[in-house]
């Protein structure tokens, strides 16, 4: 009887420890995944993530939970998510340049904007335009470089912060074009705008999402546009205007997690987001924020955000520019 009771007792151990272990590996995901977006709502980022919250809780089968963490040029937000558990649940929705190039010189921050985060995929696109003021006598590229040099040091150019993409791709345009600028740096994308409007800068080279509405309006010139979606299109180029290597700036969002992800579990979410893109009402919806449905794996947009963070980190050096972070 002993070794019955035993015997039994030894079964019934087995079986609650194999139902234990099932139960810690189901199917991800088995709850609510949460995203936080390193930017208020509204804006060019948190629009994205919520045109795809509906497609991916529908292909995942889970709620996804949108939470808005803005602050800290989006550290806030990814400090967050650093010390989430790898397990899926908690992602980090944020701007690629945005999230490499805060870390740069910034020895406060406490983490590696490649090595603690997982790459999930690449959500979406937006070129930039080489924009600038009518007071500006220059209707192509080559006629503002020119104006630039005959007026060195007098031309204004705007960014959203120092440091950050428009920033350094401006910066980057006047190593290529040999001219020197003034950078007027703003608190946000909005207001540096605004003064273009008004003239009170000459330059912006940012997202076309954001300064398309001013060139339209015939209020701005576009001089040059990246292409946004690798298409050709009919809006004039910086290879035509004999710069290639500008028309490879753009501006894409992102999802990532943290750290050491469970190959399945970015399987599973990579799946999910390019099955989403696919879908034709997704992309009508990224057409009307002048953004562009852009599909990017976890391993080739892990592979992007570090070489864009040697590059923008090259170009600090050679602009002669320091940043505190």
């Amino acid at each position: 009887m002993r070794r019955q009771f035993l015997a039994r007792t030894a079964a019934m151990t087995a079986a609650a420890a194999t139902t234990h272990t099932f139960a810690q590996s189901g199917a991800f995901p088995d709850r609510p995944i949460r995203v936080i977006v390193a930017f208020a709502p509204g804006g060019s980022v948190d629009p994205i993530i919520r045109i795809l919250q509906p497609k991916m809780a529908e292909l995942l089968g889970q709620p996804i939970v949108i939470e808005n963490r803005p602050g800290g040029t989006s550290s806030i937000a990814a400090g967050a998510v650093t010390k989430s558990p790898a397990d899926g649940y908690t992602l980090l929705f944020t701007a690629a340049n945005t999230h490499v190039l805060h870390t740069i010189n910034a020895p406060h921050i406490p983490y590696d904007p490649i090595k603690d985060f997982t790459s999930i995929a690449a959500v979406s696109r937006s070129g930039y335009v080489m924009a600038t003021h009518p007071s500006i006598p220059a209707n192509t590229i080559a006629e503002l470089i020119a104006y630039c040099k005959a007026n060195p040091g007098k031309v204004s150019f705007a960014s959203s912060g120092v440091g950050n993409a428009d920033h350094l791709s401006f910066e980057r345009f006047n190593l290529a074009a040999g001219i020197k600028t003034v950078h007027v740096p703003y608190k946000a994308a909005a207001t540096a705008y605004l003064d273009l409007l008004a003239g009170r800068v000459q330059a912006y080279f940012t997202t076309a999402s954001l300064l398309e509405p001013g060139i339209q309006a015939g209020r701005l010139r576009g001089l040059a546009y990246t292409a946004p979606d690798g298409e050709a299109q009919s809006q004039k180029t910086f290879t035509a205007a004999g710069m290639p290597e500008l028309d490879t700036i753009d501006s894409i969002n992102v999802l990532i997690g943290p750290g050491n992800l469970p190959a399945a579990v970015v399987a599973r979410l990579q799946g999910a987001v390019e099955k989403s893109l696919a879908m034709a009402d997704v992309k009508t919806a990224f057409k009307g924020l002048n953004q562009y449905a852009y599909f990017m794996s976890g391993a080739q947009l892990h592979e992007r955000m570090r070489n864009n963070l040697a590059a923008y980190t090259r170009i600090l050096k050679e602009a002669g520019l320091k940043l505190t972070g």
